[in-house]
This record gives C-alpha cells, structure tokens and sequence, in this order.
C-alpha cells in the first residue's frame, strides 16, 4: 500500500500537511476528508497527483469543455441543484453523477465529467471549478472555497445560485428594455437607407431634366444622397474603422479610464450608471460576505466585477483604508462615487453586525430604482426616433415639393 503526501485545509481554515497509506489517490482523499479536513493537495510517493488515465480523462474532457459553449443558465441550475442534492445528504461523487445523467449539453457533460474525475482525485470542488475560469469566475471559486472550509457547501451554493439568478433576471430586464428602441432605430436606418440610395436617386434625374435652377434644399437632399449611393462602402469602411480603432482605444489603460469617466458624467446616464455599478458593488460584497469570504478578499473580487475602471480604483482605494483600521463607511466617504444611500447602509450594517444583510437589501432597492429609470427612458425613445423619421421624412417631401411649386409659377 503506498503512501501520500497530502495538503488540506482544516475546519479553523488552517493549512495542515501529512502522510496517509492507501490504494490510490481517491482513498487517501476519503482518508483525509474523514479527519474533518478539506484536501487541496495529494501525491503519491512517485510524485504524481493523479493516475495517468485519470489526467488523461480528465484533460479529454476540458478538451471538449472548451469547444462548446456552457450557457449561464446552465451554471444557475447546477449550482441550485448541487445545492439541493448537497443539502439532501448525497456525496459530492454521486450528486455529480446525477447532474451528468440530466445534462443534455455535451459540453456541460464534458465539463461535469472533467470535474468529478477531478474530485475522485481528492481535489476539493473549489480547485476543480478553477479549471474553468470562463465558465467560473473568482467570485464563484472563492465563495465554494469559503463554504468548503467552514463546513456549509450547500449553504453557500444556494447563496451563490441566488445571486447568479438576480443577475440573470438584471441582464433580462437590460435586455428586454433595449430590444424595442433598437428595433425603432433600426427601422428608421433602413427608412433612411432606402430613401438615399434608391428613392431620390430616381426623381434627381428627373429634377435635373427640367433645366431650371433647384431649391436649396432640393440641392442639399440630391447631393447627401448622390455621396450615399456613390460611396456606402467608403462610408461603411469609415465607420467600421472608428469602431475598431474605438475598441482598440477603450482596451488601453488610459483610453477605458477617459471613457469610464465619461461614462459617469453623463447627464441622465451618467446617474443611470453609477446605480448600475452600486448595486453590482454591494450585491457582490454582500453574497461573498455571507459566504464566508474575508472582507478585504470581498472588496478585491468585487473590484474586478465593477465594469468600470474609476469604481474599481476607487473601491481599492476604500479596501486599502480598510485594511489600515478604518471602518468600511469611513473609507467610503472619501469617493463620490459610492452613493449616499450605499455608505448610510454600510455604516448601519457595520454598527448592528448586519453588513451582509443590508447590503444585499440595499441591492435590491438600487435595481428597483434602475428598473423605474430605465422605463422612463427607454419610453421617450419611441416618440423621439418618429420625431426624427417624421422631420426627415418632412424634409424629403418639402424638398421634392419645392422644384414641382416652382415649374407651376414659372408657366404660370
């Protein structure tokens, strides 16, 4: 029987280290488990950490993993049904099992499979999901680190499926709400499209038949849409061209800092924004929080869900305050860029020892607010895109109008 090396992580979060005899890796983790600890490591006396078949298998499957696509509802309802079968007593190898028997996705299968061969091994969940840092960011690895090492695995995953379900339901609201007025102002670039490519090109050849001088605005409509039709592919080349020099500026450091802050200034918009990022900011921090996740590694995984350079940097600058002694609330009254009502909620939750709690309800408040704000914008979007097509459209008929009043005054 040979023996291993592993490394865990006890139920008080420390790291212990020691040697244990059996057949192969998958009984040494069992071993290990049965002393209350969490491995993170195994190896055998030959210096493998797994059996060659199974690091083939298992590399097989992320292979496969990588060539699908796993949706995010996928990982919402493996998280909530792991959570279930977790909480219903079912080891981590057969709760596994079941959801790989379920899935339909081949490369959620792949996935899946690649995982438990991974937990066979003796590695916790939490190293297994860290192979998939697409499918799994740093705030779902570390919230399954946490509950593996304070004992409530199911707990958090429910936490975490909660989470995971709120932001779908925001993505879907953001989704919805824009679909309309950009079926309106698509409509109204064909409108425009159609009309300078193919309507007035016709009725120019017929305007300048007529051999008297044409009105300005007549002039002006025949000579946008004689650059139109002459040169689309100029036009379209131009405009792909600022977008992609556009992309390639925002992805520098100081491009995507001038126009995050942009972004933020922005009359109405801007404020739009600023509830966007608050609500990620405190709903993130408030999962990790309940979680289990240390405050300062809370803030650090939230800066990096913000989406926005100027709330990142401001948010490490409250955990460097924070790390220094001060109280959250403190560090962050000295940026504007956390609201009012997000710093009063902090400074209540840390004096009533609710922190989690309150942030996760100040969350909902904030996309509560959000979603008033974007159905008041996104309805003054309909009558502003006919406004423009009927004042367009205004013009293009005053304009072939004007030559037709002309020739009947000068028969006249």
């Amino acid at each position: 029987m040979p023996d291993f090396q592993y490394e865990a992580v006890d139920k008080s979060g420390k790291t212990v280290q020691g040697t244990i005899f059996a057949h192969d890796t998958a009984e040494a983790a069992v071993k290990v488990r049965s002393t209350g600890a969490y491995p993170t490591q195994i190896i055998a006396s030959n210096g493998k950490q797994v059996s060659s078949s199974a690091k083939k298998e298992a590399n097989g499957t992320r292979e496969i993993s990588r060539g699908g696509r796993v949706s995010r509802m996928q990982l919402l309802l493996f998280t909530r049904e792991m959570s279930d079968l977790l909480d219903a007593g079912l080891p981590m190898d057969r709760a596994f099992s079941v959801l790989i028997e379920q899935t339909e996705s081949q490369a959620f299968h792949a996935m899946l499979s690649g995982m438990q061969s991974d937990i066979r091994a003796g590695q916790p969940l939490s190293e297994a999901l860290a192979k998939f840092p697409r499918e799994f960011p740093p705030l779902y690895y570390n919230m399954i680190r946490a509950g593996e090492v304070s004992g409530q695995l199911s707990e958090v995953m429910m936490r975490l499926a909660d989470f995971m379900e709120k932001e779908q339901m925001r993505r879907s609201q953001v989704i919805s709400a824009l679909t309309y007025p950009a079926i309106l102002v698509s409509v109204a670039v064909l409108s425009l499209v159609f009309l300078l490519t193919f309507a007035i090109p016709k009725l120019s050849g017929v305007f300048k038949g007529l051999g008297a001088a044409l009105p300005m605005p007549t002039q002006f409509l025949i000579g946008v849409s004689s650059v139109v039709s002459s040169f689309w592919w100029a036009i379209l080349l131009v405009g792909f061209g600022v977008w992609y020099g556009f992309r390639l500026w925002t992805n520098t450091r100081a491009g995507r800092h001038i126009y995050d802050n942009f972004r933020l200034k922005m009359p109405v918009f801007g404020k739009l924004i600023q509830k966007l990022i608050s609500s990620r900011l405190v709903r993130t921090i408030g999962t990790l929080l309940s979680g289990g996740v240390p405050i300062l590694e809370a803030m650090d995984i939230a800066a990096s869900a913000l989406g926005n350079v100027i709330a990142s940097e401001a948010l490490l600058e409250v955990r460097g305050g924070v790390r220094q002694g001060e109280t959250l609330n403190h560090a962050m009254e000295r940026s504007d860029i956390f609201l009012p009502v997000v710093r009063h909620m902090t400074a209540v939750g840390e004096e009533t020892g609710r922190l989690p709690a309150l942030l996760l309800r100040t969350a909902n408040t904030l996309d509560f607010e959000v979603d008033s704000t974007m159905r008041r914008l996104t309805s003054l979007v309909e009558p502003a895109v006919v406004l423009f097509m009927g004042a367009f459209i205004g013009f293009v008929v005053l304009s072939i109008l004007l030559p037709i009043f002309q020739i009947n005054t000068l028969v006249k």
